[in-house]
């Protein structure tokens, strides 16, 4: 299996949808705000994880981005009528919505995070209705033809992540709840009909309740997710946008067209379901190093890389690794690293990290640069410091590949253009706003910063083990 299809990668974000008109934004607090992790936590983060509407979402953010403190974001979105509140991860990698459902006898019933879990129930909302087999959706979801499929049929939906955790149940359709946008930062409550899933069964790290929430929600460019729900039904463009903020936590989610600040892109790679883009060159302290050997070892001249703010941390291929890790450390050739966890090169040092290492710049087709400054890729462990970088065969069993995570993404605002295919980000101070077009009257509204905070609950056993949904999401009808 390629790569292409090795990975499928969780952008863990959570929602708290506030729809705004011309823009969505959501609200992402991290899973791990105001915790210190061991790094071995870290590794296990990386190693398991993953009515109406006018032309645009806002969802508020929160959590923190840190890599020794967060890593993932939740947010809060409505379901059925009444609506009832439900916390999702939001996995850029996967494209379903479920959330757990009353009839479920393996799902979690507590959570450590301080979320309470709240649970779908199909006969407490009057506006749900069953999905059947035979409908277009199901077919498509489940790519083709549903076996034996009778009219009163459920439709089935079965999704495996690659740490082996799974969540399986029927699909529903039902009205989900969002903060619509106004001018000066209002908003006002808004909803649209959407088909998602309703877990009757989990398993693995999807049933425990060290790191439970009550869904998923997947933001890739299936039709199956709800961003290309919305956007078929004419109620958002597919264009969406985040800036993690990993300094005071929070920051910005919105789907809509991003009018200010402008950024440059540069083209998402056809035909995936991840979003891959064409890296042409990296360039240590102004050097340029060479790319990975090709087949009959010629020299690529360029790779892909893909873009996750679902991972923590940056994978490069052991060559690439090897070559970056030497260029910097030739800026400070006294110092003397240790492994810590068997896996994380870390160091004593107490002068400036800008001042004492180099930048590390990363060009991709398109003249767009991502520009990683050393306060990016170190991060502060106890009282010494450790280097964002690994490689990505230890990561993910054997696969060179080139993944770029939150260490490096952060305090950027990021905008997913699915409409022109592109992706591309600037340096962006993620505490403050945006501008988002309204498609429909033509004004610009302002997207702010949030940052949800969860109820205080006590945290019991170690910190989360399912951050990164790696490496491929399964849909089959068999569970």
């Amino acid at each position: 299996m390629g790569v292409r299809a090795f990975l499928a990668v969780a952008a863990l974000l959570v929602l708290s949808a506030t729809v705004a008109s011309g823009k969505v934004a959501f609200e992402v607090h991290s899973k791990f705000k105001g915790r210190q992790r061991s790094l071995s936590d870290l590794w296990e983060h990386d190693s398991t994880r993953h009515g109406r509407l006018l032309s645009a979402v806002d969802l508020p953010l929160g959590g923190s981005g840190n890599a020794t403190s967060t890593g993932l974001y939740y947010a809060k979105i409505g379901l059925g009528s009444p609506s009832q509140d439900y916390y999702v991860q939001v996995d850029t990698g996967s494209d379903n919505l479920w959330v757990l459902c009353s009839s479920c006898n393996s799902c979690p019933t507590m959570s450590y995070l301080g979320l309470k879990l709240e649970y779908y129930d199909p006969k407490g909302s009057s506006t749900g209705n069953s999905v059947t087999c035979d409908q277009e959706f199901c077919r498509y979801a489940n790519n083709g033809a549903i076996p034996d499929c009778k009219s009163d049929m459920q439709c089935k939906y079965n999704v495996t992540y690659g740490d082996g955790s799974s969540s399986a149940g029927y699909y529903f359709k039902d009205y989900v709840h969002l903060n619509q946008g106004t001018r000066n930062l209002q908003s006002s409550l808004a909803n649209a009909s959407i088909i998602f899933g309703c877990a009757t069964n989990q398993s693995g790290n999807l049933a425990m309740a060290s790191g439970a929430l009550s869904g998923l929600m997947g933001f890739g460019q299936s039709n199956t997710s709800v961003l290309s729900q919305l956007a078929s039904a004419g109620k958002v463009k597919k264009i969406f946008a985040h800036c993690l903020d990993n300094k005071r936590g929070g920051g910005i989610f919105t789907i809509g067209e991003i009018v200010q600040p402008i950024v440059k892109t540069t083209p998402l790679v056809p035909h995936q379901s991840h979003y891959n883009i064409v890296m042409k060159a990296i360039e240590v302290d102004g050097e340029a190093i060479q790319l990975s050997m090709g087949i009959l070892g010629l020299l690529y001249d360029e790779i892909e890389a893909i873009v996750d703010s679902g991972t923590t941390l940056a994978y490069l291929p052991g060559d690439i690794y090897d070559s970056v890790m030497s260029k910097i450390m030739a800026k400070q050739p006294g110092l003397v690293l240790r492994i810590v966890d068997n896996t994380f090169s870390c160091f004593d040092f107490s002068g400036n990290m800008d001042d004492g290492f180099p930048a590390v710049k990363f060009q991709f087709a398109g003249s767009l640069n991502l520009t990683v400054y050393p306060h990016d890729y170190l991060f502060q462990h106890e009282n010494g410091w450790c280097f964002g970088w690994l490689r990505s065969s230890v990561q993910y069993g054997g696969k060179e590949v080139v993944l770029l995570g939150d260490l490096v993404l952060s305090n950027k605002l990021v905008i997913y253009n699915l409409v022109n295919q592109t992706i591309g980000w600037v340096d962006y101070n993620c505490s403050s706003s945006i501008q988002v077009k309204d498609e429909k009257s033509g004004a610009t509204h302002t997207v702010g910063t949030h940052n949800l905070s969860p109820s205080s609950a006590p945290v019991v056993g170690r910190t989360l083990t399912w951050f990164l949904l790696i490496p491929a999401v399964l849909y089959s009808l068999a569970w």
